[in-house]
This record gives structure tokens, sequence and C-alpha cells, in this order.
């Protein structure tokens, strides 16, 4: 068995491929990963390149939130 990939870059289009993939007789199956652009970066990228990212940073659940609603606090 063979297998393909295609990127398509509009959702719509995309479905409307797939159905009409799934019509063809000698196609045994369609998949959708669903995966975007930046999935398949991070895929691709050395794990340990983001090592250290967020050293010497005073980073907590509360100061995440007080930043992101000033208003509550």
């Amino acid at each position: 068995m063979e297998q393909i990939v295609i990127q398509v870059k509009d959702k719509k289009k995309a479905q409307v491929l797939k159905n009409f993939l799934k019509t063809l007789d000698f196609v045994e199956s369609v998949t959708e990963t669903g995966m975007n652009r930046q999935g398949r970066r991070m895929k691709n990228a050395d794990f340990f390149s983001m090592a250290g990212l967020w050293a010497g940073r005073d980073i907590s659940q509360e100061n995440i939130r007080k930043e992101a609603w000033p208003q509550q606090t």
C-alpha cells in the first residue's frame, strides 16, 4: 500500500478533496491529521533547543493571572 501526504491551505477545500478521495474505489482510507503548520514545525524541531527558555524569570500561576486580568486583582 502506498501513502500520500497532501497539505491544503484552505480547510473547506481540504474537506472537498477528502470527500472526493473517499468516492474512489482504489482509495483504502482517508485520514485527517488536523495539524497546522506550526505543529508541523514543532514536530521537526530539536527538543532541547528550548531548554532554559524561562530561566531567570519569575513565572507563577498568580503572576500570569495578574497580568492577564489586572482588573480582577
